[in-house]
């Protein structure tokens, strides 16, 4: 697990080391640039050490010297890649560094590359030979990758900033992606908060013809739920098998490590298939997993979480924080983050993350399950959902919204009136926006309002839309789960668990996504994912007899935080340069402390924002004096 980082055009060795070192959170264990002057290319890397320590320093090149990457992630299928390359002729000259498939591979399978690995990526391929920069993220964007294009120079990183530390580029703030990011609570798609920067989508890769300056993206895969005839025929229980057994194998492809690893364990459904699996393959030394414990019982997960690690005889790890005492580290958490994320759940992740790396560098997560399975409460209120459209006209749903807006409010973790004013919310609007407006911290009416100038709905929701439209016949639950899956799991899930473990310098997998595993969820029938009101369905029939009946039951708490406790106790909200209206902001901010709207999710999403903006004038980092003489040439 490292950062990436490079550029093509203007520039010297000086600002590569800047944004090499801008990265090197992600990878505190070595450096390494690599640096073509004459065709004006740098490429950067800063590693954190997880496999083939001695054989895998970066950046990379083939036996030829004409194949260079600078890679972050892991390659699990990468000994059965190079055993078909080594067939081809290909010779390697570490033992199994995952890092060297790559640049054999972009030889043998050229932009075939990226369908092949099963693993969790974002790499940039210098052929000097044939003058092209290649870049490619994987399939659900499990590691970062952003890039710019400007006046002639190409820049990319394993985060924005890192662009932005180019002299080139800079950090002026889109108007756009920052009405997205108000929209939604995280930044969608391509967009990233910079102008003249953007992510590279999840499943792409990117090609630049160093000659023509031709910059060419492509969509390698994309998820799509394509439901099998022929599994609809099989029982329930051969189908659980099979699940069972794609699990497991995905478990155990994530469990190759060269350093200590171990389980983030919550006691739910998820965290606890990743446990059973594990425990599966289980050698004679206990498995490790951690748990963080809040002394606020509506957030508390840590007795569930000892009953699983009971239950397979783990070497747990857990401590128990005090939620208002973690309240002083907001500062320090935000100001970190490279683009702002509009998820609580943050905080409790960054502790864990923290947590985690005093014992152990690698951690495996069930990130993924809720948007695979169905999980999220939206799932069951889309009954609700089904019934106001059927049956309420349009016209009439702002009024049934306003009568939501008058329930008793609660401060509790996922409370009732919470839910229910969710699930209202987005019911005047189109379906295509259904999900976004179930989600977002604002309307479109307010952000027009924070912003004194019109939106165009169909703009600000584009990447919800397109989303809708790639399978307009599909049912409610699978274009939710579709949603879901592309848009919330990819920019804000995983965004949230790669930046707070790589402040500790940790490396997470996520068995959920592995290539297999959720090829045969994509060709499940809906009703093995939510059926008769029960969320994750098959996931718990594969489950049942390895964890505890009472853990597959248990109600879903998620991963929070006393938000609306903690915006009470914070100061008046400060001005932002963004060309919003404070007095709104404050308008908003005091009724959500009156009581009278619940403007929670704005609130967060703005101080993140604030915290990010304030600490960019600290964000350059000093140049080791011997920089440049750290290049190869």
């Amino acid at each position: 697990m490292c950062g990436i980082t490079g550029f093509f055009g203007d520039g010297d060795q000086n600002d590569l080391t800047t944004m090499t070192v801008a990265l090197a959170h992600r990878g505190p264990d070595a450096d390494g640039y690599f640096v073509d002057t004459q065709n004006r290319i740098y490429l950067g890397h800063r590693r954190l050490t997880i496999i083939d320590a001695a054989g895998g320093q970066q950046p990379m090149s083939d036996m030829s010297g004409d194949v260079i990457v600078t890679f972050n992630g892991e390659i699990y299928n990468h000994i059965a890649l190079r055993r078909e390359l080594e067939s081809l002729g290909h010779r390697f000259k570490s033992s199994h560094s995952d890092t060297e498939v790559l640049v054999n591979g972009w030889r043998a399978w050229g932009t075939g590359l990226p369908e092949r690995l099963n693993g969790m990526f974002a790499f940039a391929i210098y052929d000097r030979r044939d003058r092209i920069l290649f870049l490619a993220r994987d399939r659900f964007g499990e590691k970062p990758l952003f890039y710019g294009d400007k006046g002639g120079t190409f820049a990319f990183a394993s985060e924005l900033s890192a662009v932005a530390a180019h002299p080139r580029f800079g950090r002026d703030i889109d108007r756009l992606a920052l009405k997205k990011y108000f929209a939604y609570g995280f930044l969608p798609g391509a967009t990233a908060l910079y102008r003249h920067c953007h992510k590279l989508p999840a499943g792409h890769w990117l090609r630049v013809d160093l000659e023509s300056r031709r910059v060419d993206s492509e969509a390698y895969w994309t998820f799509r739920l394509d439901a099998d005839p022929a599994l609809a025929t099989r029982t329930e229980s051969s189908l659980a098998e099979e699940l069972r057994s794609h699990l497991e194998t995905a478990v155990q492809r994530r469990l190759m490590s060269d350093v200590p690893l171990g389980l983030f364990l919550s006691g739910g459904v998820d965290s606890s298939a990743v446990l059973a699996m594990a425990a599966a393959g289980q050698s004679t030394e206990p498995i490790q997993t951690f748990t963080i414990g809040f002394d606020e019982p509506t957030y508390d997960e840590s007795t569930f979480a000892r009953q699983a690690a009971d239950a397979f005889s783990t070497n747990h790890h857990q401590q128990t924080l005090d939620l208002d005492a973690c309240q002083r580290l907001l500062p320090e958490i935000t100001s970190r983050l490279d683009e702002p994320i509009g998820d609580p759940s943050l905080v409790p992740t960054y502790l864990l993350s923290g947590f985690t790396r005093e014992h152990v560098k690698v951690a495996l997560s069930g990130d993924g399950a809720d948007e695979l399975f169905a999980g999220y409460d939206t799932f069951t209120g889309l009954r609700l959902a089904r019934i106001v459209d059927a049956v309420v006209p349009h016209k009439a749903r702002s009024a049934i919204r306003r009568l939501a807006d008058l329930l008793p409010r609660s401060d509790s973790n996922l409370s009732a009136d919470f839910k229910i004013r969710r699930a209202l919310g987005g019911l005047t609007y189109e379906r295509p926006l259904w999900n976004p407006r179930w989600l977002g911290p604002l309307s479109p009416e307010d952000i027009t309002e924070l912003f004194n100038e019109p939106v165009d709905i169909e703009t600000l929701f584009e990447e919800a839309v397109a989303v809708w439209n790639d399978n307009p016949m599909a049912n409610l639950t699978d274009q939710t789960l579709a949603f879901y899956t592309r848009l919330y799991l990819t920019d804000d899930i995983l965004v949230k668990t790669d930046r707070a473990s790589m402040m500790h310098g940790l490396e997470c997998r996520a068995p959920f996504l592995d290539p297999d595993l959720v090829d045969f969820i994509c060709r499940l029938p809906t009703r093995f994912k939510y059926q008769r009101g029960e969320r994750k369905w098959l996931l718990k029939q594969a489950l049942s007899g390895l964890v505890p009946e009472s853990l597959l039951q248990r109600k879903k708490k998620g991963f929070g935080i006393p938000l609306t406790t903690w915006l009470r106790g914070l100061p008046s909200v400060e001005q932002v340069d963004v060309g919003a209206d404070l007095d709104v902001v404050r308008r908003f901010e005091r009724a959500h402390h009156e009581g009278h709207a619940d403007h929670r999710l704005f609130l967060w999403c703005w101080r993140v924002l604030q915290q990010q903006t304030a600490s960019l004038t600290d964000s350059h980092a000093t140049l080791p004096r011997d920089a440049s003489a750290q290049a190869n040439v």
